[in-house]
């Protein structure tokens, strides 16, 4: 089961056997024999994609994720105290820095010896991550979330106008979005993310310059704040310098778009362990007292 957990994880029998430092064969030969237990092929061969899941595989492979995980457990010295909170938690790499890291420091601080792991990544990352059984929970925004995932509402948050302290709106308390647009937009540049703030921009009925693309939001505030164009953001920023000490002006939007919903997501094919619903818990009173 561990070979084919590593051909899920890197996409091939090549790469799975250099992270499992073993030959080729014996990886292929391991998911051969499953297979052939099943009746039923767990990959298939795609162009330019290498091995991908296939719809069996995909039922069977968070099966075989939870299974090792526990006998690991069985086999472990750990106490089954400490055993039972660990955790992998998904990140979305840019709502985590806001949240995660007093979650996770009060988790330690409820269960001494906890152990959490952290997987960063952009939202279609983290729903594979959900779905393959390899995170237990992810912390994320519901933007074009697929169905076939478990939703916990933690806060709403409104997107919002980003500009350099200069810009000739800088001192205004709210705008409309169709003002900036004569200034060209820096889109952060993640799966679903992207979209949502290019539409906004597209919806106004008038024209959209894309002046910069990156997949970093402090990189976005930082070219704001260098006056290469204004931003769209939902990420919740306390402060308005910079990595290079300069500043950016936060602008309520007067248009009516829908906020983003931070959630805390789990995958629906197995059942929650006992130290996701512990993080769970924990997570859903820290936002109630508004974290």
């Amino acid at each position: 089961m561990g070979y084919a957990l590593a051909v899920a994880d890197h996409g091939s029998t090549a790469a799975a056997a250099r992270a499992l430092n073993v030959s080729q064969p014996s990886v292929s030969q391991a998911v051969t024999q499953l297979e052939a237990h099943f009746g039923q092929p767990l990959f298939r061969r795609t162009s330019g994609h290498g091995l991908q899941a296939t719809p069996f595989g995909r039922l069977k492979i968070p099966e075989f994720r939870r299974l090792l995980d526990q006998a690991e457990q069985v086999f472990s010295a750990e106490t089954a105290d400490l055993m039972s909170h660990k955790l992998t938690l998904g990140v979305f790499s840019t709502v985590g820095p806001r949240y995660v890291p007093k979650l996770v420091r009060l988790f330690a601080e409820r269960f001494p010896g906890s152990c959490v792991e952290l997987v960063e990544d952009d939202l279609r990352g983290l729903v594979e991550g959900l779905t393959s059984g390899r995170i237990d929970l992810a912390i994320m925004y519901d933007v074009g979330l697929p169905a076939g995932l478990h939703l916990t509402n933690l806060k709403e948050v409104r997107p919002y106008a980003l500009v350099h302290d200069g810009h000739h709106l800088a001192n205004e308390k709210t705008v409309f979005v169709r003002d900036l647009l004569s200034d060209p937009l820096i889109l952060i540049s993640l799966p679903f993310s992207r979209d949502f703030f290019l539409s906004i921009a597209q919806s106004q009925g008038l024209p959209v310059t894309i002046a910069l693309e990156t997949k970093s939001i402090e990189m976005v505030r930082s070219m704001v704040a260098n006056r290469l164009g204004f931003s769209l953001l939902a990420t919740d920023i306390a402060h308005e310098a910079t990595y290079d000490g300069q500043a950016v002006k936060r602008l309520e939007i007067s248009d009516d778009i829908p906020p983003h919903k931070i959630v805390l997501a789990a995958g629906t094919s197995l059942p929650l362990t006992d130290a996701s619903k512990a993080f769970r818990d924990l997570t859903l009173e820290s936002f109630e007292m508004n974290l």
